[in-house]
């Protein structure tokens, strides 16, 4: 799919369309994107392979970048993003804020490591939009075997393909759940086989050896599995974040650019349908 003057515009016609099914299903008085602002972050300088083989994107995507910011700002939402820091941190640092002054979060993403922004108290929650499933506190558990705040832990123990971050070798999901649910965190993991047996693991002799040569790797990699919870400027709050509508004419020149009549069709329908709220964040 491309622009009437040429620019590959697939993947930001299906952000675009993304976005105007949350507004009308969701109806939110609050909204943000957050976005990489590079294909590298401080995390690279700590682990040279992290996301190895992600730091190239392919040419036809790119330039869709700056234009799924354009889209955004088009609708009305803020356009979040910190050099050197990953869009993760900056979705931790905003909901850090908005849950500080008494609000509720609801953080979008298919990415497992966000899981670890759940609050056991319910006021924030993770929405798979895609497969249409969100998941509290319990549901984390339900589907990692671990509370959301054992998320980097579970990260570590089991290593994440996505982000090119090894785990220990040998620990799957269930034996990694089987030894957060008995011992916390990876720094209160015994290094003795008979812990291991005594918390449920098979293998515990051979598991248990190569914990104890992996604990430094583990931890470190626990730390770049952790989002960073003060990235500089984006302590927000509700108020940097109240969504009032598509910016009528700023939307229209840009879907007109693009050539995408149904959007502006539906964007310019909710513009004339939307009534600035007030409350909680959506």
């Amino acid at each position: 799919m491309q622009a009437p003057d040429g620019t590959p515009c697939h993947a930001a016609f299906g952000f675009a369309s993304t976005l105007l099914r949350m507004f009308a299903l969701w109806q939110p008085s609050h909204f943000g994107c957050a976005f990489d602002a590079a294909m590298t972050s401080f995390r690279n300088a700590q682990q040279p392979g992290y996301k190895a083989g992600r730091t190239e994107a392919p040419a036809d995507l790119e330039p869709q970048f700056a234009l799924c910011v354009e889209v955004a700002q088009a609708l009305g939402v803020p356009a979040l993003a910190v050099p050197d820091f990953e869009a993760d941190d900056v979705i931790a640092t905003v909901a850090d804020s908005v849950l500080a002054a008494g609000d509720r979060v609801m953080v979008v993403s298919a990415d497992k490591d966000l899981a670890q922004l759940v609050r056991e108290d319910g006021r924030a929650v993770l929405c798979d939009f895609a497969r249409d499933r969100s998941f509290d506190a319990d549901g984390v558990r339900v589907r990692f075997g671990v509370a959301p705040a054992q998320i980097p832990d579970y990260l570590a123990l089991v290593g994440d393909a996505v982000d090119n971050l090894p785990g220990v070798p040998g620990i799957g999901p269930k034996t990694a759940a089987q030894l957060l649910a008995k011992f916390g965190r990876i720094e209160d993991v015994p290094g003795e086989a008979s812990a291991w047996r005594d918390a449920g693991v098979r293998g515990a002799e051979s598991l248990a050896e190569r914990f104890v040569a992996s604990r430094e790797s583990a931890l470190r990699i626990r730390g770049l599995a952790t989002v960073r919870r003060d990235v500089p400027g984006m302590a927000l709050g509700s108020n940097a974040l109240l969504w009032r509508g598509p910016d009528r004419e700023r939307s229209q020149q840009l879907f007109d650019r693009l050539g995408w009549n149904g959007i502006a069709r539906r964007a310019a329908a909710l513009a004339a349908n939307h009534a600035p709220k007030g409350g909680a964040s959506g």
